[in-house]
């Protein structure tokens, strides 16, 4: 038998296909179009899954993945299925950008009721127009106004995040804002955590053919 084994070798697992945005995992790679609609932390890169999260809503979840490339900015994705499927890439701001984008008096009318708030982006400045133009539409209209959710630090797909034993979810509550421009390719998201943390993202929605490669990680 020590004869035939060494003889046929070792019969080699079968690599793991990586061929659909929903397949990736920790340590995967993604390389993007070179297309000029992309903006520059997006178009031509090479991104790393770091991390894998979970947003948990009544009836629905949607996972996150954390990219990163050589510049070391933290991108944002999620696949998005419905009539029919699409990515969406997030970058997120702090507020002295929010400040240099949106005026701030319209900005703060996105949290109050009934929520149809309408939000104009001001002119860039050259340094903001290079770095946010593509991330960005000339106006906005609200379309989610104090959604509730969880977020997990945890890849839950395919199954249901742990909840305590007076059911409620273990991950991060939130209240989440959202509002898109008129052709529904550019989004502003707003989460504002208990305690008052809030965090804004810029939100693009692009086709799946923007992954133009998968590697896997082994």
């Amino acid at each position: 038998m020590g004869f035939l084994r060494g003889l046929f070798g070792k019969k080699e697992a079968p690599k793991r296909q990586l061929d659909h945005v929903n397949k990736l995992l920790k340590g995967d790679m993604i390389s993007l179009d070179d297309s000029f609609a992309l903006p520059e932390q997006l178009r031509g890169q090479q991104l790393k899954v770091e991390a894998i999260h979970t947003y948990e809503y009544e009836r629905s979840q949607q996972c996150e993945w954390l990219l990163r490339g050589h510049s070391g900015t933290a991108i944002f994705m999620s696949y998005i299925e419905e009539d029919e499927a699409y990515l969406s890439f997030s970058l997120k701001i702090n507020r002295s950008i929010v400040e240099q984008i949106f005026d701030l008096d319209e900005f703060s009318q996105l949290f109050e009721e009934p929520g149809n708030a309408e939000l104009k982006t001001l002119p860039l400045s050259n340094e903001l127009d290079s770095e946010y133009a593509r991330w960005l539409s000339d106006a906005y209209h609200q379309v989610e106004f104090a959604a509730f959710g969880y977020f997990h630090r945890q890849d839950y797909r395919g199954q249901k995040p742990p909840q305590d034993d007076n059911n409620q979810q273990r991950g991060d509550g939130f209240e989440s804002y959202s509002l898109v421009d008129s052709d529904e390719s550019h989004a502003v998201d707003i989460e504002v955590y208990e305690g008052g943390d809030t965090e804004v993202m810029l939100t693009l929605y692009r086709p799946l053919t923007d992954i133009r490669e998968f590697w896997p990680a082994s």
